[in-house]
């Protein structure tokens, strides 16, 4: 049985304390929160857990096994850093850490002293983001052609990062996890409008080999909730809606047929294909069910999970290069060297940037 502690107990922490509390081979013995009126909230749903207000007592205590950190995105780094050096595994509330050289850090520090480190991208645990994978897989789309995705919503304002790192590392991690394909490019512009110079909107465009392109739109200041994102391939096209509460999958057996010379663009004729759109079936398990399960899973085989320190390490990279570009006006940052693979891969990569 891995005892868990649970480090931050506002927005998330109380779903991530059921979910982790329901396994079969896993239980929260411990939360930590500076709200004494959380941890009252939490003291009673759940009276065998312990509850204090100073992250040492969960840190420091050699019963527990592994945390799961769910705080402010500036603290992730130092207690994930001081969990691993104490030997605990470490799961991390999206994103990774606060800068690629944070989460390259924590990657190393993980696989130095054999503990598991973990990011919660959730929406790779969703049955509808699976689905589109084995569409993917199995060369039911094609060629991909582009991925677009809109995010927003009225609120929540953060107080210590803006829209992009709240937003777009959900969608970031959903393309990484489909395209599996690196970026050469990106540029990414933005707005404040509440008087903090903290943008509440921005775009993001992510250039890829093969004339690929990525597209993100996150708001917080939108005056409906949008979970939307399309894939087109050059067979079908698939259109996931998160707020549909039953049919978040479409798949449109459409496109377009280029009939002529591709050296004579202008010779050539467009054909429509229009056939029919198949709306599949998905089992409803909660995807952060599947987050808990998947952490534990890891630690009990000793094996790297689905979204691990280097999933994040690319999420993280790509957000800060983001941000430089939105400093900048939009100026292009370039991306240089893969990204996948191991810690020394993104040691070398880091390093020639």
């Amino acid at each position: 049985m891995i005892q868990i502690g649970i480090i931050g107990c506002g927005y998330w922490g109380p779903n991530l304390i059921r979910n982790f509390s329901e396994l079969d081979d896993a239980t929260v013995v411990a939360c930590c929160d500076l709200s004494e009126e959380r941890l009252k909230k939490i003291q009673k749903r759940h009276p065998a857990v312990l509850c204090t207000q100073h992250v040492e007592d969960v840190l420091r205590n050699p019963a527990i096994d592994a945390v799961v950190i769910a705080t402010p995105v500036s603290t992730h780094y130092p207690i994930a850093r001081e969990a691993l050096e104490r030997g605990k595994h470490v799961m991390i509330e999206k994103p990774l850490a606060d800068s690629s050289e944070h989460a390259l850090d924590l990657v190393e520090r993980a696989e130095r002293h054999g503990r598991i480190l973990m990011v919660d991208h959730t929406f790779i645990y969703t049955s509808a983001v699976r689905k589109i994978r084995e569409l993917i897989d199995n060369g039911e789309l094609g060629d991909i052609h582009y991925f677009d995705s809109v995010r927003v919503n009225l609120g929540l304002f953060q107080k210590d990062i803006n829209v992009t790192w709240d937003l777009a590392p959900h969608d970031l991690s959903i393309m990484d996890f489909l395209l599996r394909r690196d970026p050469i490019a990106i540029t990414a512009v933005g707005a404040s409008h509440a008087g903090n110079n903290i943008a509440n909107m921005a775009y993001l465009t992510l250039t890829f080999p093969d004339n690929l392109l990525a597209h993100f739109h996150v708001n917080w200041l939108a005056p409906v909730k949008i979970r939307l994102t399309l894939i087109g391939g050059s067979r079908k096209m698939v259109v996931y809606d998160d707020v549909e509460p039953t049919e978040k999958v479409r798949i449109y057996d459409k496109g377009v047929v280029v009939n002529g010379s591709s050296e004579k663009r202008y010779q050539a004729l467009i054909n429509y294909r229009i056939g029919d759109v198949l709306i599949p079936k998905l089992d409803a398990t909660e995807a952060l069910q599947r987050v808990a399960q998947e952490f534990v899973s890891a630690i009990s085989q000793s094996r790297p999970a689905l979204t691990d320190g280097i999933a994040g390490y690319r999420v993280v990279r790509l957000l800060e290069a983001a941000q430089t570009s939105l400093d900048n006006g939009g100026r292009p940052v370039e991306l240089n060297g893969a990204m996948l693979g191991s810690v020394e891969t993104a040691r070398s990569t880091a390093c020639a940037q």
